[in-house]
Protein backbone atom coordinates (compact mmCIF):
# COMPACT_ATOMS: atom_id res chain seq x y z
CA UNK A 1 0.00 0.00 0.00
CA UNK A 2 1.53 3.32 -1.13
CA UNK A 3 0.67 6.91 -0.27
CA UNK A 4 -0.24 7.95 -3.82
CA UNK A 5 -2.52 4.91 -4.16
CA UNK A 6 -4.49 6.07 -1.13
CA UNK A 7 -4.75 9.57 -2.63
CA UNK A 8 -6.09 8.10 -5.90
CA UNK A 9 -8.53 5.92 -3.96
CA UNK A 10 -9.95 8.90 -2.04
CA UNK A 11 -10.26 10.91 -5.26
CA UNK A 12 -12.26 8.13 -6.93
CA UNK A 13 -14.40 7.70 -3.80
CA UNK A 14 -15.16 11.44 -3.79
CA UNK A 15 -15.94 11.79 -7.51
CA UNK A 16 -17.39 8.31 -8.13
CA UNK A 17 -15.67 8.55 -11.51
CA UNK A 18 -12.24 7.38 -12.70
CA UNK A 19 -11.80 10.07 -15.35
CA UNK A 20 -12.78 12.97 -13.07
CA UNK A 21 -10.55 11.55 -10.31
CA UNK A 22 -7.63 11.37 -12.76
CA UNK A 23 -8.23 15.02 -13.75
CA UNK A 24 -8.25 16.04 -10.09
CA UNK A 25 -5.00 14.16 -9.42
CA UNK A 26 -3.47 15.33 -12.74
CA UNK A 27 -2.56 11.85 -13.90
CA UNK A 28 -3.60 9.77 -16.90
CA UNK A 29 -6.78 7.79 -16.33
CA UNK A 30 -5.23 4.39 -17.26
CA UNK A 31 -2.41 5.00 -14.77
CA UNK A 32 -4.89 5.84 -12.00
CA UNK A 33 -6.99 2.74 -12.77
CA UNK A 34 -3.85 0.59 -12.68
CA UNK A 35 -2.89 1.95 -9.25
CA UNK A 36 -6.39 1.32 -7.88
CA UNK A 37 -6.19 -2.29 -9.07
CA UNK A 38 -2.76 -2.62 -7.42
CA UNK A 39 -4.20 -1.26 -4.17
CA UNK A 40 -7.05 -3.80 -4.35
CA UNK A 41 -4.49 -6.60 -4.77
CA UNK A 42 -2.56 -5.29 -1.74
CA UNK A 43 -5.61 -5.19 0.55
CA UNK A 44 -7.00 -8.42 -0.90
CA UNK A 45 -10.45 -7.08 -1.75
CA UNK A 46 -12.29 -5.05 -4.37
CA UNK A 47 -12.85 -1.46 -3.28
CA UNK A 48 -15.43 -0.39 -5.90
CA UNK A 49 -18.47 -1.92 -7.53
CA UNK A 50 -18.17 -1.30 -11.30
CA UNK A 51 -21.61 -1.89 -12.81
CA UNK A 52 -22.64 -0.37 -16.19
CA UNK A 53 -20.61 2.77 -15.68
CA UNK A 54 -21.88 3.30 -12.15
CA UNK A 55 -19.25 3.32 -9.42
CA UNK A 56 -19.86 2.74 -5.72
CA UNK A 57 -17.82 1.65 -2.74
CA UNK A 58 -17.81 -1.95 -1.63
CA UNK A 59 -17.92 -2.83 2.05
CA UNK A 60 -14.11 -3.05 1.96
CA UNK A 61 -13.96 0.36 0.32
CA UNK A 62 -16.25 1.89 2.95
CA UNK A 63 -14.00 0.40 5.65
CA UNK A 64 -10.77 1.67 4.11
CA UNK A 65 -11.98 5.21 3.27
CA UNK A 66 -11.83 6.84 6.76
CA UNK A 67 -8.40 5.32 7.37
CA UNK A 68 -7.16 6.62 4.02
CA UNK A 69 -8.47 10.11 4.74
CA UNK A 70 -6.79 10.07 8.16
CA UNK A 71 -3.45 8.93 6.73
CA UNK A 72 -3.54 11.66 4.06
CA UNK A 73 -4.50 14.32 6.62
CA UNK A 74 -1.77 13.24 9.04
CA UNK A 75 0.79 13.29 6.23
CA UNK A 76 -0.22 16.81 5.21
CA UNK A 77 0.00 17.91 8.85
CA UNK A 78 3.51 16.48 9.04
CA UNK A 79 4.56 18.33 5.89
CA UNK A 80 3.00 21.53 7.23
CA UNK A 81 4.88 21.20 10.54
CA UNK A 82 8.18 20.84 8.68
CA UNK A 83 7.34 23.78 6.41
CA UNK A 84 6.54 25.93 9.45
CA UNK A 85 9.91 25.13 10.97
CA UNK A 86 11.48 26.33 7.74
CA UNK A 87 9.37 29.51 7.88
CA UNK A 88 11.12 30.53 11.11
CA UNK A 89 14.46 30.12 9.34
CA UNK A 90 13.61 31.75 6.03
CA UNK A 91 10.15 33.26 6.41
CA UNK A 92 8.88 36.71 5.52
CA UNK A 93 6.46 39.04 7.29
CA UNK A 94 4.98 42.24 5.86
CA UNK A 95 4.09 44.64 8.68
CA UNK A 96 2.28 47.93 8.35
CA UNK A 97 2.40 50.68 10.98
CA UNK A 98 1.56 54.35 11.35
CA UNK A 99 4.50 56.80 11.17
CA UNK A 100 4.18 57.75 14.85
CA UNK A 101 4.47 54.10 15.89
CA UNK A 102 7.47 53.66 13.60
CA UNK A 103 9.10 56.64 15.32
CA UNK A 104 8.09 55.68 18.86
CA UNK A 105 7.40 52.10 19.94
CA UNK A 106 8.21 49.96 16.94
CA UNK A 107 12.05 50.03 16.97
CA UNK A 108 12.24 48.55 20.48
CA UNK A 109 9.56 45.95 19.69
CA UNK A 110 11.20 44.78 16.49
CA UNK A 111 14.74 44.71 17.86
CA UNK A 112 13.90 41.80 20.17
CA UNK A 113 12.08 39.95 17.40
CA UNK A 114 14.99 40.37 15.02
CA UNK A 115 17.40 38.99 17.60
CA UNK A 116 15.18 35.93 18.19
CA UNK A 117 14.45 35.24 14.51
CA UNK A 118 17.32 36.58 12.39
CA UNK A 119 16.27 34.47 9.39
CA UNK A 120 12.83 36.05 9.01
CA UNK A 121 12.75 38.88 6.49
CA UNK A 122 10.82 41.87 7.83
CA UNK A 123 9.23 44.33 5.41
CA UNK A 124 7.79 47.51 6.93
CA UNK A 125 5.17 49.68 5.25
CA UNK A 126 4.58 53.07 6.85
CA UNK A 127 1.23 54.76 6.24
CA UNK A 128 -1.96 56.04 7.84
CA UNK A 129 -4.44 53.68 9.45
CA UNK A 130 -7.01 53.92 6.65
CA UNK A 131 -4.47 53.09 3.96
CA UNK A 132 -3.06 50.25 6.07
CA UNK A 133 -6.51 48.68 6.35
CA UNK A 134 -6.87 48.79 2.57
CA UNK A 135 -3.44 47.22 2.04
CA UNK A 136 -4.22 44.52 4.60
CA UNK A 137 -7.61 43.64 3.06
CA UNK A 138 -6.01 43.45 -0.41
CA UNK A 139 -3.33 41.02 0.80
CA UNK A 140 -0.38 43.43 0.57
CA UNK A 141 0.28 43.13 4.34
CA UNK A 142 0.23 40.30 6.88
CA UNK A 143 -0.27 42.46 10.00
CA UNK A 144 -0.85 46.15 10.68
CA UNK A 145 -0.59 48.37 13.74
CA UNK A 146 -3.34 50.94 13.41
CA UNK A 147 -4.85 53.62 15.60
CA UNK A 148 -8.45 54.00 16.72
CA UNK A 149 -9.74 53.60 13.19
CA UNK A 150 -13.17 52.26 12.46
CA UNK A 151 -12.87 49.11 10.37
CA UNK A 152 -13.62 49.74 6.71
CA UNK A 153 -14.30 46.07 5.94
CA UNK A 154 -15.90 44.40 8.92
CA UNK A 155 -16.19 41.03 7.17
CA UNK A 156 -12.48 40.52 6.44
CA UNK A 157 -10.48 42.37 9.09
CA UNK A 158 -10.33 41.99 12.82
CA UNK A 159 -8.45 44.09 15.35
CA UNK A 160 -7.15 43.55 18.84
CA UNK A 161 -6.61 46.51 21.23
CA UNK A 162 -3.02 46.60 22.48
CA UNK A 163 -2.38 49.80 24.42
CA UNK A 164 -3.48 53.34 25.12
CA UNK A 165 -1.12 56.18 24.19
CA UNK A 166 -1.38 59.59 25.86
CA UNK A 167 -1.36 62.58 23.52
CA UNK A 168 0.64 65.63 24.63
CA UNK A 169 1.55 69.05 23.28
CA UNK A 170 5.16 69.68 22.27
CA UNK A 171 6.92 72.97 21.70
CA UNK A 172 10.52 74.03 21.11
CA UNK A 173 12.63 74.13 24.27
CA UNK A 174 13.68 77.73 23.61
CA UNK A 175 10.07 78.87 23.23
CA UNK A 176 7.53 79.46 26.02
CA UNK A 177 5.05 76.73 26.88
CA UNK A 178 1.44 77.21 25.75
CA UNK A 179 0.54 77.87 29.40
CA UNK A 180 2.74 78.95 32.30
CA UNK A 181 1.45 76.63 35.01
CA UNK A 182 -0.64 73.50 35.35
CA UNK A 183 -2.06 71.41 32.58
CA UNK A 184 -3.39 72.48 29.23
CA UNK A 185 -7.07 72.57 28.27
CA UNK A 186 -8.15 71.95 24.69
CA UNK A 187 -9.55 75.50 24.68
CA UNK A 188 -6.02 76.83 25.32
CA UNK A 189 -5.10 75.76 21.79
CA UNK A 190 -7.51 78.28 20.28
CA UNK A 191 -4.95 81.01 19.61
CA UNK A 192 -1.91 78.76 19.20
CA UNK A 193 -0.45 78.13 15.71
CA UNK A 194 -0.35 74.38 15.20
CA UNK A 195 2.07 72.38 13.12
CA UNK A 196 -0.41 69.99 11.54
CA UNK A 197 -0.13 66.62 9.85
CA UNK A 198 -1.38 65.87 6.35
CA UNK A 199 -4.98 64.97 5.61
CA UNK A 200 -5.88 61.37 6.41
CA UNK A 201 -3.48 61.31 9.36
CA UNK A 202 -5.00 59.93 12.57
CA UNK A 203 -3.42 62.62 14.75
CA UNK A 204 -4.76 65.37 12.51
CA UNK A 205 -8.31 64.05 12.89
CA UNK A 206 -7.94 63.61 16.66
CA UNK A 207 -6.67 67.18 17.18
CA UNK A 208 -9.17 68.90 14.92
CA UNK A 209 -12.10 66.92 16.34
CA UNK A 210 -11.08 67.80 19.90
CA UNK A 211 -10.93 71.50 19.01
CA UNK A 212 -14.28 71.42 17.27
CA UNK A 213 -15.82 69.72 20.28
CA UNK A 214 -14.80 72.84 22.25
CA UNK A 215 -16.40 75.12 19.64
CA UNK A 216 -13.47 76.45 17.60
CA UNK A 217 -11.41 75.74 14.50
CA UNK A 218 -7.66 75.44 15.10
CA UNK A 219 -5.21 77.67 13.26
CA UNK A 220 -2.21 76.22 11.44
CA UNK A 221 1.31 77.55 11.22
CA UNK A 222 1.94 74.91 8.57
CA UNK A 223 0.17 71.70 7.59
CA UNK A 224 0.66 68.67 5.39
CA UNK A 225 3.66 67.03 7.09
CA UNK A 226 4.56 63.47 8.05
CA UNK A 227 5.74 62.71 11.59
CA UNK A 228 9.44 63.48 11.04
CA UNK A 229 8.65 66.79 9.33
CA UNK A 230 6.22 67.86 12.07
CA UNK A 231 8.82 67.19 14.77
CA UNK A 232 11.45 69.19 12.87
CA UNK A 233 9.09 72.15 12.33
CA UNK A 234 8.19 72.24 16.02
CA UNK A 235 11.84 72.07 17.01
CA UNK A 236 12.51 74.99 14.65
CA UNK A 237 9.95 77.04 16.61
CA UNK A 238 7.26 77.29 13.92
CA UNK A 239 4.46 76.25 16.28
CA UNK A 240 3.23 73.52 18.60
CA UNK A 241 1.86 70.05 17.82
CA UNK A 242 -0.23 67.34 19.44
CA UNK A 243 1.68 64.04 19.30
CA UNK A 244 1.88 60.72 21.18
CA UNK A 245 4.07 60.86 24.25
CA UNK A 246 6.12 57.97 22.86
CA UNK A 247 7.75 60.09 20.12
CA UNK A 248 8.85 62.99 22.33
CA UNK A 249 12.01 61.79 24.10
CA UNK A 250 13.98 64.82 25.43
CA UNK A 251 13.96 67.02 22.34
CA UNK A 252 10.95 69.17 23.27
CA UNK A 253 9.14 71.03 25.97
CA UNK A 254 6.15 68.83 26.87
CA UNK A 255 2.81 70.08 28.18
CA UNK A 256 0.21 67.54 29.26
CA UNK A 257 -3.54 67.97 28.91
CA UNK A 258 -5.83 68.37 31.90
CA UNK A 259 -8.02 65.37 32.72
CA UNK A 260 -9.55 63.54 30.96
CA UNK A 261 -6.88 64.47 28.43
CA UNK A 262 -6.43 63.11 24.95
CA UNK A 263 -5.40 59.56 24.12
CA UNK A 264 -5.66 56.96 21.41
CA UNK A 265 -5.86 53.17 21.24
CA UNK A 266 -3.29 51.21 19.23
CA UNK A 267 -4.66 48.02 17.67
CA UNK A 268 -3.19 45.03 15.87
CA UNK A 269 -5.14 44.30 12.68
CA UNK A 270 -5.15 41.12 10.62
CA UNK A 271 -7.21 39.29 8.01
CA UNK A 272 -9.89 36.97 9.38
CA UNK A 273 -10.00 34.84 6.22
CA UNK A 274 -6.27 34.06 5.97
CA UNK A 275 -4.46 31.51 8.13
CA UNK A 276 -1.25 33.20 9.33
CA UNK A 277 2.08 31.53 8.69
CA UNK A 278 4.29 30.55 11.61
CA UNK A 279 6.52 33.55 10.92
CA UNK A 280 3.51 35.89 11.11
CA UNK A 281 2.35 34.23 14.33
CA UNK A 282 5.84 34.63 15.78
CA UNK A 283 5.82 38.38 15.10
CA UNK A 284 2.28 38.73 16.44
CA UNK A 285 3.31 36.97 19.66
CA UNK A 286 6.46 39.10 19.94
CA UNK A 287 4.43 42.32 19.65
CA UNK A 288 1.81 41.29 22.20
CA UNK A 289 4.47 39.88 24.55
CA UNK A 290 6.44 43.13 24.47
CA UNK A 291 3.39 45.32 25.05
CA UNK A 292 2.07 43.10 27.86
CA UNK A 293 5.22 43.98 29.86
CA UNK A 294 4.24 47.28 31.48
CA UNK A 295 7.80 47.84 32.73
CA UNK A 296 9.06 48.05 29.13
CA UNK A 297 6.57 50.73 28.10
CA UNK A 298 7.45 54.43 28.15
CA UNK A 299 5.61 56.95 30.27
CA UNK A 300 2.25 57.93 28.88
CA UNK A 301 1.28 54.46 27.63
CA UNK A 302 -0.94 51.86 29.26
CA UNK A 303 -1.04 48.26 28.10
CA UNK A 304 -4.41 46.63 27.47
CA UNK A 305 -2.85 43.15 27.61
CA UNK A 306 -2.17 40.89 30.55
CA UNK A 307 1.30 39.37 31.08
CA UNK A 308 1.39 35.90 29.58
CA UNK A 309 -1.74 36.51 27.48
CA UNK A 310 -1.44 34.53 24.22
CA UNK A 311 -0.95 36.43 21.01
Amino acid sequence: MQFHQLAYFVAVADTRHFTRAAERMRVAQPSLSQQIRALERDVGAELFHRIRGNLSLTEAGETLLPYARRILADTESAYQAVRELDELERGRVRLGATPSLCTGLLPSMLAGFRAAYPGIELTLHESGSRDLQTDLSEGALDLALIVDSRLRDQTRLSTRPLLVEELVVISAKDRPAPIRRGRLRILDLKDEPLVMFRRGYDLRDATINACRAEGFEPSFAIQGGEMDAVLEFVQAGMGIAVVPSTVVRDRFRVTRFAEPGLSRVVRLASREDVEPSRAVRALRDAITGYLANAAALPRGTRSLLRPGEPG
